[in-house]
């Protein structure tokens, strides 16, 4: 009889799909459920690497909202969890809960273009390889959540619709969305493909329901709105 064949080790993996590259490239928001459990999780089992570890957690416990309800003990139940990794994800969920309360109490409150550009601008003026993120807002305004939803080059950066929308339908609460990336060569002035994808983005916007607030370009030397012209 032969052998089952060996898991694929995350270590060889490409660098694109580690998680702990992926969060350090990506950040946190980028990252499945699955692949944030992984990294608490740290190793696998003698028959599945630690994704599919993480996967298969997720799945025998009933998902991430499960699983923030349940105390150390019960968490010890599954193979593969001892008292010590059970204690870490307990104390990594409630931090991520007291995380949320105190962000439900300061959320920064997007009104305008200058606003987007106040929040985003120290962490994407200065970059050397342009980044596009979205803010995803609730029905005030306030911001939920900042992802990242594509990396690029000095000069390009792929910022697609259904990459956008698809952190947005993700997100629980999100009514409206604003859209962000960075001029690594200073000058915030809009291309003509940046204006071309902010058509297609209001148009996608449109037909989902999410009020589709501004694509705003941020630059060492200013930003500027590309729907509102600032």
């Amino acid at each position: 009889m032969s052998e089952a064949p060996r898991p694929v080790r995350v270590a060889e993996r490409p660098p694109t799909d580690r998680p702990r590259e992926r969060l350090n490239a990506l950040g946190p928001s980028a990252l499945s459920d699955a692949e944030l459990l992984a990294l608490i999780l740290r190793t696998g089992t003698a028959n599945e690497d630690v994704l599919g570890f993480a996967s298969r957690v997720l799945s025998a416990l009933g998902g991430l909202g499960t699983i923030s309800r349940m105390h150390a003990s019960e968490l010890v139940a599954v193979p593969g969890i001892g008292p010590a990794t059970a204690a870490e994800i307990v104390a990594a969920l409630e931090l991520g809960r007291r995380a949320a309360q105190r962000l439900g109490e300061e959320r920064p409150l997007i009104l305008r273009a200058a606003d987007a550009a106040a929040l985003l601008g120290p962490g994407l003026a200065h970059l050397e390889q342009e980044r596009c993120v979205v803010l995803l807002l609730d029905r005030k305004h306030r911001v939920l959540r900042e992802v990242v939803v594509g990396m690029g080059g000095i000069s390009h950066a792929p910022m697609e619709p259904r990459e956008v929308f698809a952190a947005a339908l993700r997100e629980p609460g999100v009514a409206a969305v604003l859209v962000a990336h960075n001029h690594p060569s200073g000058d915030a002035t809009p291309s003509r493909e940046d204006r071309a994808i902010t058509r297609r983005l209001a148009d996608g916007a449109s037909l989902l329901g999410i009020e589709f607030l501004d694509h705003v370009i941020v630059a060492s030397s200013g930003w500027a709105s590309i729907r509102h012209g600032e």
